[in-house]
């Protein structure tokens, strides 16, 4: 059996060395010059899987074909500055979506929304509409459930005593499956109902919305923060009662 040891991966490390060398081992072309590759690297422990992963990005199939055009959407939503060796990113993620869709022939867009953000699936589908494209939008309380259905209680809720409809991000994902759409994005989903939503889509999914109540929907801030209020998350376990 494979020693535990080569399991472990942690490219998070090369953070230093592209710090250090403004290129890491897997960036740079040139084998005579790339920074060593460090002894946790997954190039040289998962070798096997990496070669079998790159067998089912070329060739006809579909896989192949979203990893083509994804690389293509990457290259185009940047642009060189004439008369220099710098580069610009010209698109937003809202366009890197309808250029991917656009690419892949996709037409049906699901879009799986929380509730709290309507006004912005609103605004999404009025854009998607002016691409061309035929957006159809699922809410994550589409059925009204009862929480206390699930088994919750009284006290797990966010507003103890009144009714709360629980989400149901399978019902999304079967609705956007009976509508056969041709790709799905997901606009705010819970952490785990999000889960479960890719987890039952048949389409493929990406997200273009990431819930996060107290960072206005971009986490990214609390990586940015570390220094600062969310240090905290470093000094301790989080309690979760």
């Amino acid at each position: 059996m494979e020693n535990e040891k080569t399991l472990e991966v942690s490219c998070s490390r090369c953070s230093a060395v592209w710090q250090k060398n403004g290129t890491t081992n897997c960036w740079s072309g040139d084998p005579q010059t790339a920074p060593p590759k460090p002894g946790n690297c997954p190039t040289g422990a998962h070798a096997a899987i990496i070669e079998e992963a790159v067998s089912q990005l070329k060739g006809e199939g579909e896989d192949a074909k979203l990893a083509y055009v994804a690389a293509r959407v990457e290259g185009l939503c940047y642009q060189p500055i004439p008369g220099t060796d710098t580069i610009n990113a010209r698109w937003t993620r809202v366009e890197d979506t309808i250029a991917l869709a656009k690419l892949m022939g996709y037409q049906k867009i699901g879009i799986a929304t929380c509730i709290g953000l309507l006004e912005e699936t609103d605004r999404l589908v009025a854009i998607l509409n002016a691409q061309g494209l035929t957006p159809l939008s699922v809410c994550c309380k589409a059925g009204s459930i009862d929480k206390k259905e699930l088994g919750l209680s009284e006290e797990d809720k966010v507003r103890p005593g009144t009714f709360e409809p629980a989400c149901n991000p399978i019902a999304q994902a079967e609705i956007c499956n009976a509508l056969e759409t041709d790709m799905n994005i997901i606009v705010g989903l819970c952490v785990g109902h999000d889960m479960l939503f890719n987890k039952h889509s048949k389409a493929p999914v990406t997200t273009l919305v990431v819930k996060d109540r107290v960072t206005g929907h971009n986490p990214a801030a609390v990586l940015y923060g570390q220094n600062f209020y969310y240090k905290r998350l470093q000094k301790g376990p989080m309690k979760v009662e």
